[in-house]
This record gives C-alpha cells, sequence and structure tokens, in this order.
C-alpha cells in the first residue's frame, strides 16, 4: 500500500492486517523498489505521492515483466472524470475516491484476491 497520509495509512493497514499481509510505502520511490523486492499480490495506492505519482508508478510496474499482471487500486481524493479514465488507462481494477468507507475497500480487496 502507499499512501503518504499517516492516518489513511494507518487505518487502511489496520483494516486489511486482519487478514493480509500488508507492506507500506509513504512515497512512490520507495514503493517502487518494495514492490520489486516484495513481489505483492495487490497494489493500493493513493495517486498524489511524494516523488512519483500513482499514475506513474502503475505505468512503471506494468512494463515490469513481474509485476505487471498484480492488480492496482487506486484510493483517492482525485475525483475528476479524467483522472478516473487516467487511473483505469493506468492499469487499475478499480479507483476508489476520498472519503472512502473501509468497507468498500476491503471488499474490493477481497474480491480480486478471492479471499
Amino acid at each position: 500500500m502507499v499512501e503518504d497520509d499517516p492516518s489513511i495509512r494507518g487505518m487502511l493497514k489496520r483494516a486489511l492486517g486482519v487478514h493480509y499481509t500488508v507492506v507500506v510505502a509513504d512515497d512512490g520511490t520507495s514503493a517502487l523498489v518494495l514492490a520489486k523486492k516484495m513481489r505483492p499480490d495487490l497494489f493500493l495506492f493513493d495517486v498524489m505521492l511524494p516523488g512519483k505519482d500513482g499514475f506513474d508508478l502503475a505505468q512503471q510496474l506494468k512494463q515490469d515483466s513481474e509485476l505487471r499482471k498484480v492488480p492496482v487500486i487506486f484510493v483517492t481524493a482525485k475525483d475528476d472524470a479524467a483522472d478516473v479514465v487516467k487511473g483505469i488507462q493506468s492499469g487499475a481494477r478499480h479507483y476508489i475516491t476520498k472519503p472512502f468507507s473501509i468497507s468498500d475497500v476491503t471488499q474490493k480487496v477481497q474480491k480480486i484476491l478471492g479471499s
């Protein structure tokens, strides 16, 4: 999960950590390093991040032969239609806008991971 807001990052980590191992980063650059090292089953990104934004991060991961098929969910305050389209074009399976409900995020994660 990549989220630069500590309160949102903590809330999502607690909620998802009940059922999943959650690895966190607070910027796009460190997320890219972690992703290549950890090989996660799912990416959960904010769009507005220090370093690489979530769109750029998703595009770079899609160029990696071992990470390109890993599903992406964006959780972001960017709610313009153009941003949603850009998110989907960047490879997102879901684009969730803030404010969000934890149950919506967990349901979408469960649907993708099948658990």
